[in-house]
């Protein structure tokens, strides 16, 4: 069996966390549909991350752990944005690792 895309790789205990510039959210709401569970839509229209308890965090730079089993979608999420405000980084050294400014 083949998988249709290569799953991002992640080093064993590496954690990562999700963070939305709102300053550049275009609002089109591509990373709700992707990852509901980390993102989602305020009445603003724009988007935000989430807690693990469903909270959503709308203080400016907010961040929240990316699941492991989720991870696929919030790096899609990140690439297919189009306004380029998703940003995915390691919490040990907070290096963007998916996003506008990774290397």
């Amino acid at each position: 069996m083949t998988a249709q895309h290569e799953a991002p790789t992640q080093a064993a205990g590496e954690a990562l966390e999700v963070w939305i510039d709102q300053d550049l959210c275009t609002g089109d709401g591509i990373c709700a549909q992707y990852a509901p569970e980390v993102f989602e839509l305020d009445i603003d229209g724009l988007a935000y991350v989430k807690s693990a308890d469903d909270e959503l965090l709308q203080e400016a730079g907010a961040t929240t752990p990316v699941p492991l089993p989720l991870l696929q979608d919030v790096v899609d999420s990140a690439k297919e944005c189009p306004g380029d405000c998703i940003h995915v980084r390691r919490v040990s050294d907070r290096v963007e690792v998916y996003g506008p400014d990774a290397e």
